[in-house]
């Protein structure tokens, strides 16, 4: 029998994710705690790499805290915490200069604030945005990357993956206080699953775009912290709200690739194929109208006209204009044979974020002590029912802040020895299609009757079939030894019954979430919240 593992002295820091996130705690913890950070693909696989638009900062003179929180409320739909808004807000530009002072290769305008470009996206009344050129997610994560992967207080484990969080419930103590004492992980590679003590774990492991057949998401997106924070006990808000991307590249060899929408800041135009622009008829905003609306104003008109695609127009703005704000669109639509200077992009909507997640304050706490949340895995109030453009990495940064300085605040916790994970009751899995089979019904599944438009029979069917995936899911995890593709599945379908049950109890629609059954909005609404309480103990294998 394996032996029970005790925490080093003093125990590392955990974190779950390798994205701006992660990242941005890690640094901020590392000067003074040891820190591990586990990836569960390649470093560079995260969804933080995808992120073409920017981040806030409220710079400029014709800017002001108070227009940001606003237009943030305006996309919320009245879903958004003004405190969390204004907090985040007031710390956009300290999070800006700490990106520049390390490094990241901003586009510049020597008459800019910091000598910044800024940009406009939808639903910003000025432009705020900070960017480098069309690759900014890129540009951070690789500055970021390169400073951890040189601290000697970071330990990186790339190909590792969080199976389950080690709470009091492991730890067989009658009356043990409610605490997270480490994460059990995967060594992919090694296919050997360890235990790790922790002094606090904290879970940023993006979001749940993967749940769905069509997203903008990269494989990692399958809601691995929200699951395993919501099976440890904590609640989980506003699953309903799923961001649409009104504009991902629609081509058959090309289904993630997103068409940022600065391109529609800087004047891209959204057609039907004989060329007429339709956006009037939805919003007097036209394409700046935020994501939600537009991505059903495509939805709309894909359906009207019996299309596969609409077109986003973008060729009065002029080859060397688009080469230099837009190079990674140009050259990947280029390589596709499109290109963008003289033809028309075809666009459709995708799964894109979750606005969503695991309830946390601002300082990143979750429910059970000694268990954090960072980035787009959590639900802080400030995407209410719809994410403002670029207001993501923006949170990452100022939270990871705060998450780190509250960790380093706290007192060691008491050490406790922590039970080894045992696999001598399960065996290794005769044949691999289940998990394929039902990875694919799942996501098809949520894409046909939980997509941008949705019914209360098209959810109700929904679930009942997310309920009996689940029974078969959870019967070859009991019986089988874990792989990657077993846990993402796993964490896919609670994700799936949490989406769909908290759109079955919003009886209006609202933001990102929109019923045939419910077309009003209600005067007054709050966020969707639900809890899982344990109820019972570790299963075998985990003990």
């Amino acid at each position: 029998m394996p032996t029970r593992h005790a925490p080093a002295s003093p125990p590392p820091v955990v974190i779950v994710g390798a994205g701006l996130a992660g990242l941005t705690v890690a640094l901020q913890l590392a000067p003074r705690h040891p820190v591990i950070v586990l990836a569960k693909r390649n470093l560079d696989e995260g969804a933080t790499a995808w992120a073409q638009g920017g981040i806030v900062g409220v710079l400029g003179s014709d800017d002001s805290i108070d227009s940001h929180v606003r237009d943030t409320q305006d996309a919320g739909a009245g879903l958004v915490a003004e405190d969390t808004a204004r907090f985040i807000a007031e710390r956009s530009a300290e999070a800006v200069e700490w990106l520049v002072q390390r490094g990241v290769p901003f586009s510049g305008d020597p008459d800019g604030p910091l000598g910044l470009h800024l940009t406009r996206e939808g639903g910003h009344a000025v432009r705020r945005i900070a960017h480098a050129a069309d690759a900014t997610g890129k540009a951070i994560h690789q500055v970021l990357l390169d400073e951890v992967k040189r601290h000697p207080n970071i330990t990186l484990r790339e190909r590792w993956m969080a199976v389950d969080l080690i709470t009091q419930r492991h730890l067989k103590v009658d009356g043990a206080a409610p605490r997270c004492h480490g994460v059990y992980a995967l060594d992919i590679d090694r296919q050997r699953v360890e235990t790790l003590p922790a002094a606090a774990v904290v879970l940023a492991t993006g979001g749940a775009g993967k749940v769905y057949r069509y997203t903008t998401n990269p494989d990692t997106s399958t809601g691995d912290g929200i699951a395993m924070a919501y099976r440890a006990g904590c609640r989980v808000g506003n699953m309903e709200f799923i961001q649409f991307h009104p504009t991902c590249l629609y081509h058959p060899q090309e289904r993630s690739f997103l068409i940022t929408e600065a391109l529609r800041g800087e004047g891209g135009q959204l057609k039907l194929p004989d060329g007429t622009r339709f956006m009037a008829a939805h919003d007097e905003r036209l394409e700046l109208a935020p994501r939600d609306i537009v991505a059903r104003a495509i939805d709309f008109e894909m359906k009207k006209h019996g299309l596969d695609h609409v077109w986003l127009d973008a060729t009065h703005l002029g080859e060397a204009f688009l080469k230099e704000h837009f190079p990674t669109i140009h050259s990947r639509c280029l390589a596709l044979g499109i290109d963008i200077a003289r033809q028309p992009i075809p666009v459709v909507p995708a799964a894109h974020y979750t606005c969503g997640g695991v309830v946390t304050d601002l300082d990143g706490r979750c429910d059970v002590p000694g268990l954090y949340a960072v980035g787009e895995t959590t639900y802080t109030g400030l995407h209410g029912a719809n994410r403002l453009a670029s207001n993501s990495l923006l949170e990452c940064v100022v939270l990871g802040k705060t998450c780190a300085e509250h960790i380093l605040s706290q007192a060691a916790a008491p050490s406790s020895e922590l039970p080894p994970w045992d696999e001598s009751q399960v065996e290794n899995a005769d044949e691999q299609v289940v998990i394929s089979h039902n990875w694919d019904e799942l996501r098809l599944l949520m894409w046909n009757y939980v997509g941008i438009v949705r019914t209360t029979k098209r959810l109700e069917r929904a679930l009942h079939r997310i309920k009996l995936l689940r029974t078969e899911i959870d019967d070859y995890y009991a019986n089988f030894r874990v792989t990657r593709d077993l846990l993402e599945l796993r964490n896919l379908v609670d994700c799936a019954e949490l989406i769909v049950r908290s759109a079955l109890s919003r009886h209006e629609s609202r933001g990102l979430h929109y019923s045939r059954d419910f077309p009003a909005t209600l005067p007054v609404s709050f966020p969707t919240i639900l809890t899982r309480k344990p109820k019972r103990k570790a299963p075998p294998w985990a003990a």
